[in-house]
């Protein structure tokens, strides 16, 4: 996986949340677009990659985002990605909403960059394209030459 080029994947994340949120939403809407959207995640790869699978890679992502994002710190779920998942959400509605869309598009970032490393751009962009709603390569992290 190329990831020097995540820039179009980072601005096609943000777009989705910031558009299915709205202009001028609060950070409880931000908060609800993030939860959904990463229900759709769940949704397209659990077939595929297990639902451990999906799970093992969000405990990942996470770990990394909150180096940026501290503040999505959230402990005592025993490993449980949805009851984890609303605390997330719980955090991000508490917040700003551009903090919100931040974090939620890091997360996003960093879930599909490790995905990607796993099961390639291909795979990638063909599972969790309809969630970005951009075309031809919604979620592909390479600039084109590999």
């Amino acid at each position: 996986m190329s990831t020097t080029d995540s820039g179009p994947l980072r601005i096609a994340i943000r777009k989705t949340l910031a558009q299915s949120a709205g202009e001028g939403s609060n950070a409880r809407t931000v908060a609800e677009v993030a939860h959904s959207t990463w229900c759709e995640v769940t949704t397209h790869l659990a077939p595929v990659i297990g639902a451990g699978g999906v799970d093992a890679l969000f405990h990942r992502s996470l770990h990394i985002t909150r180096r940026s994002f501290p503040w999505l710190a959230v402990n005592g779920h025993n490993g449980n990605s949805a009851a984890l998942f609303a605390s997330i959400t719980t955090s991000l509605a508490s917040g700003d909403p551009d903090a919100a869309i931040e974090a939620s598009s890091e997360f996003l970032l960093n879930f599909i960059e490790l995905l990607t490393s796993l099961i390639g751009n291909s795979l990638t962009d063909r599972l969790l394209g309809p969630v970005f709603k951009l075309s031809p390569s919604p979620v592909s992290t390479h600039g084109g030459a590999s």
